[in-house]
């Protein structure tokens, strides 16, 4: 299998499915060349329960990713999610040398922010620039070269369990393969399904996958806020088959084909057939009676989710809406509901920005693994999480931002 340069790879491992997408940057931006998708099954709300399970998923995406693409695969952009996702706001202040704001003092104020106290058991898995002030002028973007006494970084950190960051680590180890970063995956779906117009005006995302719903609010170009809901998709696909009678995998079958998150949109004489349980015949319900199942578990999630965005204190604020992603904002009627629980535009997020197979990648279920992939094109780390005894999990943060700066000015 031939080598190909200038290869990203995305690699999201959800838990209902691992996918892996390989992107190939170009001089006109990023084509997707590959994809490979595959169940998950060792995982819980984003959590890594199982390791061996959990390498089978990601040996068998791989494969197929490198099957399409033609390419081998060594190192990827790994996603990370679940409740124990926690962010804050900090801030750090340095004295301007010479009386002019250059790299080395932004890089002073970076690392002060940077030095806020967290438990022995959690890493520090961003630490994303907000703003800069420059004595007393505040909301500034890029303070290089402006003339000041005082800088001051606004940053937002992003803290993970560090037992969680290492069970993801080794499952991709275990498959022969080296993480190049983690990413927190509501900043890489952003990055796939929100244009820069959106995110300096103030948007919600909203990723609802198969465990969890991750949660995120840009406004003014950065992320302000993030959160994960431990519900998602599978609790709705669990309703029904409780609700119907029917066995998880009927019931997930149902959900996909027939499910409506709106039961206004749904006709009076609309029917569907169910698969019953112990050998007993099909039987032909009301399609409002799923209606009636999916809407209220929805609407629950997304009150969820409000809750957090009302926390964030950007709720009004918030010009360009929400936008809904992951496999779950699939299901239809759910913009529809989502404008009547929000009380503000609501739209369904795609990929974009991506050249290649975008038809194939042309749907919510990816946005993760793609925006792992544009994450990666424009934020090259400089460091690699290694096999086991090669090198240390974690390396400095400082060398974080020093790459994202280094990419970004």
């Amino acid at each position: 299998m031939a080598r190909r340069g200038n290869i990203i790879v995305g690699l999201d491992i959800g838990t209902t499915k691992t996918c892996a997408i390989v992107g190939e940057v170009t001089d006109s931006g990023v084509d997707i060349i590959g994809i490979g998708t595959n169940p998950s099954r060792g995982l819980r709300k984003g959590v890594v329960i199982n390791i061996d399970n959990t390498v089978e998923s990601i040996k068998a995406a791989v494969e197929e990713a490198e099957l399409m693409s033609g390419c081998e695969i060594r190192s990827v952009y790994a996603g990370i999610t679940g409740s124990h996702i926690k962010g804050l706001e900090s801030h750090g202040i340095v004295a301007v040398k010479g009386g002019e704001v250059d790299q080395a003092d932004v890089m002073r104020a970076l690392e002060a922010a940077q030095a806020i106290a967290i438990p022995l058991d959690r890493k520090i898995i961003h630490a994303l620039p907000q703003y800069y002030i420059v004595d007393d002028q505040d909301g500034i973007k890029d303070p290089i070269g402006m003339s000041g006494i005082r800088l001051e970084a606004k940053i937002y950190v992003v803290t993970g369990a560090v037992t969680s960051m290492e069970n993801i680590v080794k499952s991709i180890n275990r498959v022969g393969l080296d993480a190049n970063d983690i990413v927190l995956e509501q900043l890489a779906a952003g990055d796939a399904v929100l244009s820069q117009d959106e995110k300096e005006l103030g948007v919600a995302l909203i990723d609802i996958g198969g465990g969890t719903t991750d949660v995120a609010v840009f406004f003014e170009g950065s992320i302000k806020h993030a959160a994960v809901l431990p519900l998602g998709g599978n609790y709705v696909t669990s309703d029904i088959a409780v609700g119907l009678r029917t066995p998880a995998i009927e019931a997930e079958k149902i959900k996909i084909k027939y499910g409506c998150a709106y039961t206004s949109l749904i006709g009076q004489e609309e029917t569907i057939e169910v698969s019953s349980v112990g050998g007993r015949a099909p039987r032909t319900i009301s399609r409002q009676i799923l209606g009636g199942i999916i809407e209220p578990r929805i609407e629950e999630i997304l009150g969820l989710a409000q809750r957090e965005i009302a926390k964030s204190g950007y709720e009004d604020l918030l010009g360009a809406g929400v936008v809904l992603t992951g496999g779950s904002s699939i299901i239809d009627g759910i913009t529809e509901l989502g404008e009547q629980v929000f009380e503000m535009p609501v739209r369904r997020g795609i990929p974009a920005n991506v050249g290649g197979i975008v038809d194939v990648i042309n749907s919510p279920l990816y946005a993760t693994a793609v925006g792992l992939v544009l994450y990666g094109s424009k934020h090259k780390s400089s460091k690699i999480y290694k096999k086991q005894g090669e090198a240390k999990f974690v390396t400095r943060v400082s060398n974080r931002v020093k790459t994202w700066f280094t990419d970004t000015f």
